[in-house]
């Protein structure tokens, strides 16, 4: 893949099995914060697996929209688009009631300095959220930064793991998810917590920032050392067969790729592809930020795309200088700043 186009068709593309279950589905879907990394994609796949499934949904896209022609961009794919700021009170109770809701709004870059704003959306606006949609199903986007630095050997941090989250960031997301599950448990309404661990674009991710920096010469800092991945496409289905496997009381699921990643190898893999030599800088510890993804294995099979073919994606990418996304993953961060 060398274009934007190329990408956002392949990011699109549902598996039979998305296309099944989405007619066993009932009610249209709501997409809160579309204006995302990942929900311009996550829109799209959906209008795709609902027109090949043969049923009728419609999928609203909602958000501030500040990002020039995404919106015009969203409707044209057929997206039912709503400009909403979901702090508004006003504005989020205006919104219309749908049976399907996933809830993708939230903040981490420019914690430091902006706490407030940080624990204002990540656990605030959930309470809000939760009660206007108690009649809904919802799957709530959160993160593996819930979750304590674990030892690399023990394989990643599993669902039955106690959150234990370093920094304000991770500690507001836990927040997000304890007040979705209160609501849960006092209206009854089916949640699942959607424990997410770097999702793969070609225009950003972890390999692209270790790609950048190996054709650049920079070095690596492989202190953090390890790191799981999973390619966007294989997150949007798995987000979205999710809702129907919301339970009261909250489910969690960790999503993200089967392996547990090397920096080192991944450089390695990446210098190959791109014709040079990785450098790198510091040494690995023996604890990351990992997950244990087994359960959403088990549920929803391996993702279609494996690492490998994110890397050979990801160099060719660079070799012919695709389009990027200035949104970094800093997945080296041991301190939770963010």
């Amino acid at each position: 893949m060398r274009t934007v186009e190329e990408l956002e068709h392949r990011l699109a593309e549902p598996s039979p099995a998305l296309v099944q279950e989405l007619k066993s589905l009932e009610g249209d879907i709501m997409l809160l914060g579309v204006g995302g990394k990942m929900g311009p994609s996550l829109a799209k796949l959906a209008i795709n697996a609902i027109r090949e499934s043969g049923v009728s949904r419609k999928v609203y896209g909602v958000s501030r929209f500040s990002e020039q022609g995404l919106k015009e961009e969203l409707e044209s794919f057929g997206v039912e688009t709503i400009a909403c700021d979901l702090l508004n009170d006003e504005q989020l109770q205006k919104l219309p009631d749908v049976k399907n809701v996933v809830y993708m709004a939230g903040t981490k870059f420019g914690t430091t300095g902006r706490e407030y704003f940080t624990w204002a959306m990540n656990a605030y606006l959930p309470g809000r959220v939760a009660e206007k949609f108690r009649h809904s199903r919802i799957v709530v986007f959160s993160t593996g930064n819930v979750y304590p630095l674990t030892p690399v050997l023990q394989g990643g941090a599993s669902e039955s793991t106690a959150p234990s989250p370093v920094g304000e960031y991770g500690q507001s997301c836990l927040g997000r998810e304890r007040v979705f599950e209160h609501f849960s448990h006092q209206y009854r309404t089916p949640v699942l917590i959607y424990r997410l661990n770097y999702a793969i674009d070609l225009r950003y991710g972890v390999l692209l920032e270790i790609a950048k920096s190996v054709k650049e010469g920079r070095p690596i800092d492989v202190s953090m050392g390890h790191f799981n991945c999973i390619w966007q496409g294989d997150a949007n289905e798995i987000a979205l067969r999710s809702l129907l496997r919301c339970k009261q009381g909250a489910e969690v699921l960790n999503v993200t790729g089967p392996e547990t990643v090397s920096i080192r190898y991944a450089a390695a893999e990446l210098a190959k592809r791109l014709g040079t030599e990785a450098v790198f800088t510091g040494q690995e510890a023996d604890t990351a930020l990992l997950s244990n993804a087994s359960k959403c294995m088990q549920l929803f099979g391996y993702p279609r795309v494996s690492l490998l073919q994110m890397i050979d994606w990801t160099a060719e990418w660079v070799l012919h200088e695709g389009k990027t996304i200035n949104k970094p993953t800093h997945f080296q961060e041991r301190e939770g700043k963010f």
